[in-house]
């Protein structure tokens, strides 16, 4: 694909994939419509990487379908000075993306090979405010906490204790989550005087998270 084609690219998504389907943040669609996700990729996708859907980047994991990462990133509601704790590095593409849109993105990337390229995805793009760490995204960034906004990239049957107790009073966790009937949906957990109010806003498809921790829910309140 030329490259005088890759804007019109991203244009159309994000007309046709974004706007269409309600993604109405300013800063969320001008970041989108800015960042190369095809250099995300492994070889010339072409117009491809702009499509509306998700795509294998190895190790049984995927890149979400732009929808979807726009959707969480006008969902963390930044306003650009956060400091955000990402859990799921895979390609770097949704980290780029929230550094356009915050302070400084802490990335957990359990596959360190993943982490390597999105690392070198993100060094060639000149984004400077994204950390990549290899580790259990579970038990989050302790050294790097406390964060603003916790989003997960990867589902889980219930939200580690481990990350809830790295998020700033007034800050949130936002991600996919099991639900007692094992649907997956989109959840934000909001952290006041020790205590999380639960709000579930809509059902989603996401890989697994994997993790050493055992799940805990001490202390949340659902709002349905």
């Amino acid at each position: 694909m030329r490259r005088g084609d890759y804007p019109l690219a991203r244009e159309k998504m994000v007309r046709e994939q974004l706007v269409a389907h309600g993604i109405a943040d300013p800063r969320v669609l001008e970041v989108m419509g800015r960042v190369p996700r095809h250099l995300f990729f492994d070889g010339d996708m072409g117009s491809e990487a702009y499509s509306d859907h998700a795509f294998p980047i190895g190790f049984s994991q995927t890149m979400s379908q732009p929808f979807m990462v726009a959707y969480l990133a006008q969902g963390l509601a930044l306003r650009g000075d956060e400091k955000v704790l990402e859990i799921g590095t895979g390609s770097g593409y949704q980290a780029a993306v929230l550094g356009a849109l915050c302070g400084l993105v802490c990335s957990v990337e359990r596959i360190e090979a993943l982490a390597r390229k999105a690392r070198v995805a993100l060094s060639d793009l000149g984004v400077m405010n994204v950390d990549v760490s290899v580790g259990d995204g579970s038990l989050g960034w302790p050294d790097r906490a406390p964060f603003d906004r916790i989003l997960a990239t990867a589902a889980a049957g219930e939200v580690p204790a481990s990350l809830l107790a790295q998020l700033r009073d007034g800050g949130f966790f936002f991600g996919p989550v099991f639900n007692a009937a094992g649907e997956l949906e989109i959840v934000r957990l909001t952290r006041s005087a020790g205590e999380f109010r639960v709000e579930r806003l809509r059902k989603c498809s996401f890989v697994p998270l994997i993790r050493g921790e055992p799940d805990a829910r001490a202390g949340l309140k659902d709002t349905g």
